[in-house]
């Protein structure tokens, strides 16, 4: 037998970790936060099927900051005299000249022009009822969408599916186009810009040999018309009304119900 005496002595540590038999709990973390973004999930799906189009979009633009974009251009102090080179597209601020009670396209500043889009905003929510209960009842809110534009803020009204805004075929008012342009004419109010009212129909299936759309889109914007001055709305802000016949469709069906629709414009002063 060999002599051992000199053999290395191995020593073996086994590492006990502590926890639970699960590893740990760091996957209670994952499944928490999993569960939290499902309820939220869920909640947003709930919320978009509560509300009405123009809820969602006033919603919308209140997460969108508005960015005036001055219209007039400075031109130069030296070659053009502080001129604009753009002056056939914009009105050159030469200090020349004089307009007293007139507004001048093309002559809002910076300032003038973020002052008119807050004004216009602030009529869309009135309309939407956003910040405060609606006049309106939310079926009649569900013809309505609105939004912003370069032209102003434009209110579309527009017939759904076994809910006209007019009567049949012809020019006459339902209940409902009676009852929002009650309530929108003293909203108008608050603004005094020119109004522009434009009427759209849907494409006819029957083709007929003197096809009356011209004269009924027309019509209707007149009716619309009428309903504003009647409800208050000065006569001399009317800047333009336009029958579109069937010519403008929104979608691509021709022949939907959505097409038959109004629309008003508070213009933007230039």
């Amino acid at each position: 037998m060999g002599d051992k005496s000199n053999a290395p002595v191995i020593i073996k540590r086994k590492k006990v970790v502590g926890g639970d038999g699960h590893h740990g709990g760091a996957w209670k973390v994952a499944y928490a936060d999993f569960v939290t973004a499902m309820m939220a999930f869920f909640l947003l799906m709930w919320l978009l099927n509560a509300t009405t189009e123009q809820q969602r979009k006033g919603i919308a633009d209140y997460f969108s900051p508005t960015v005036p974009v001055n219209r007039v251009s400075g031109g130069g102090a030296d070659m053009f005299g502080g001129d604009s080179i753009m002056t056939d597209r914009t009105l050159a601020r030469n200090g020349t000249g004089q307009a007293v009670g007139l507004r001048v396209q093309g002559q809002q500043s910076a300032a003038e022009a973020a002052a008119e889009v807050a004004a216009l905003r602030e009529v869309e929510q009135q309309l939407m009822g956003v910040g405060g209960e609606s006049l309106l009842e939310m079926e009649a809110l569900r013809h309505v969408v609105t939004r912003v534009t370069d032209e102003g803020l434009i209110v579309e009204i527009f017939a759904r599916d076994g809910a006209p805004i007019f009567v049949g075929n012809t020019r006459e008012p339902t209940p409902v186009m009676v009852e929002l342009m009650t309530h929108f004419a003293p909203i108008f109010g608050m603004v005094t810009n020119p109004i522009a009212i434009d009427g759209h129909l849907r494409t006819q299936p029957v083709v007929l040999a003197e096809n009356p759309v011209w004269d009924i889109s027309s019509g209707r914007a007149d009716a619309v018309r009428g309903l504003l001055v009647n409800a208050g709305v000065e006569e001399v802000r009317m800047a333009r009304i336009t029958g579109h016949a069937d010519r403008r469709p929104v979608t691509t069906d021709r022949f939907a119900t959505r097409n038959d629709r109004v629309k008003i414009t508070l213009l933007r002063w230039r």
